[in-house]
């Protein structure tokens, strides 16, 4: 594939709340499983055939080796058949019931099992996205006490993002083991924390450098003392570290990184953050990981509430498409853009911490499935820039294979070609 990927999501988030005894399932709150034939057919009104979209988890996985795969197997058909791209997320904020929350020490085996099983069942599938944004699914679980676990203190943060970045590692290891020339785009939430005065900045230094841990340790990048001290402080052992700094998985890799207007914090001195709105903005932050990681990026979420004037969440894109056509033009390989969600989601006006069924309106469409002005922006989007923004130069482009060219000749080269690259880097010691 040689064009830039324009790609949209269907929202797939299922955390637990209430002590684990309500899940907050976007696709049921959404109308998906009973929509998800009309969702699909609204991607071609889009223009695109990019979906960021994942199979639901907590009725898929129902044990070790054991699932129900009637939903994904008709909705998968139909993306093959429609000739879709899925990123595919495996991991959204939640787990089965069975598996409890991301404090089990067993969940990061288990899902690289599920992630295998996944791909051998669906190998035409190349693009993943493991767990989606590691970072927030653990400090909402972990330390703000909202989902999930509904963790309070540092050590059940570092215990939730030990394991939420280890499955995400195993799960890409798993995965090129059936699908070798896999891709995996890492939809992380990009931070920044900007200090109110003076006696803040040593606290506002240390969430800066926090907001690195799970793609420094996903990535094999060693983090600083400071944050290397705070991890061992807080439950993960020297073993466990090592186990990450020997990782070799970066170069299937692309930088995903998610930007909202809550994505700035203001941090007063007596402690905590508060949302910023948009300070720096995509450009500035975007340089600042892609400056650290050096991988090609994209911009796999954002939205904006449609608002009471109706025109909030188009001038939301607008400034969002500027930010990634001047990252591009700065010299950083970007390969795509996502509004997100393709629909409006529900209860993320209150960050799911409550389930009232209250219409969160950022999506391409409402809930009814009726385009809003976001979406007819993006198409129009679309439709202008697609044939005058390469993703790739002469000598650089996405090795994308297409769902309808996985049985291709070439296709199947290619593949086993990577599984001999793999089988020598796995051969080879560690630098």
């Amino acid at each position: 594939m040689w064009h830039f990927l324009f790609a949209t999501g269907i929202e797939n988030s299922y955390p637990t709340i209430d002590g684990g005894r309500v899940r907050q399932d976007q696709m049921e709150s959404c109308g998906h499983y009973e929509q998800w034939r009309t969702d699909f057919e609204l991607l071609d009104e889009i223009g695109t055939n990019v979906l960021r979209y994942g199979p639901p988890i907590h009725r898929t996985w129902l044990g070790p080796g054991r699932y129900d795969w009637e939903f994904s197997d008709l909705t998968f058909g139909e993306l093959r058949r429609r000739g879709i791209i899925p990123i595919v997320d495996l991991c959204h904020f939640g787990v089965p019931d069975w598996i409890g929350n991301f404090q089990n020490p067993d969940f990061p085996l288990l899902f690289a099992g599920y992630a295998r099983d996944f791909a051998q069942r669906f190998p035409w599938v190349q693009l993943y996205t493991p767990v989606n944004e590691m970072y927030i699914c653990a400090m909402f679980s972990g330390r703000h006490g909202w989902w999930n676990e509904q963790g309070t203190t540092d050590r059940t943060f570092v215990t939730a993002l030990k394991h939420v970045t280890a499955a995400n590692v195993l799960a890409m290891d798993a995965i090129l083991e059936v699908r070798p020339d896999a891709l995996f785009i890492q939809s992380e939430s990009s931070e920044y924390f900007h200090a109110e005065e003076p006696q803040a900045v040593r606290r506002t230094e240390i969430y800066n450098a926090e907001r690195f841990l799970t793609l420094d340790l996903n990535y094999a990048r060693p983090v600083n003392s400071t944050m290397y001290q705070y991890l061992l402080s807080n439950g993960m052992t020297e073993q466990e570290y090592q186990f990450f700094m020997n990782t070799r998985l970066k170069h299937h890799c692309i930088l995903g990184n998610d930007y909202y207007w809550t994505n700035e914090h203001r941090v007063p001195v007596q402690g905590g953050h508060s949302p910023a709105g948009e300070v720096f903005g995509y450009y500035e932050i975007t340089r600042q990981y892609y400056d650290r990681y050096k991988l090609p990026v994209m911009h796999t979420e954002t939205n904006f509430p449609e608002g009471y004037s109706g025109d909030e969440a188009v001038n939301w894109l607008f400034k969002e498409w500027s930010n990634v056509v001047s990252v591009r033009n700065s010299g950083v390989p970007m390969v795509g853009f996502t509004w997100y969600s393709l629909h409006d989601q529900t209860d993320w006006n209150d960050l799911l911490r409550t389930k009232r069924g209250s219409v969160h309106a950022v999506g391409l469409y409402d809930l009814d499935r009726n385009i809003r002005p976001a979406g007819r922006a993006y198409k129009r989007i679309i439709e202008q820039w697609r044939n005058v923004l390469p993703m790739q130069s002469v000598c650089l482009q996405l090795p994308i294979v297409e769902p309808g060219e996985y049985d291709e000749p070439w296709a199947v080269r290619r593949r086993e070609a990577m599984r001999g690259i793999r089988q020598h880097r796995s051969e080879a010691p560690l630098a």
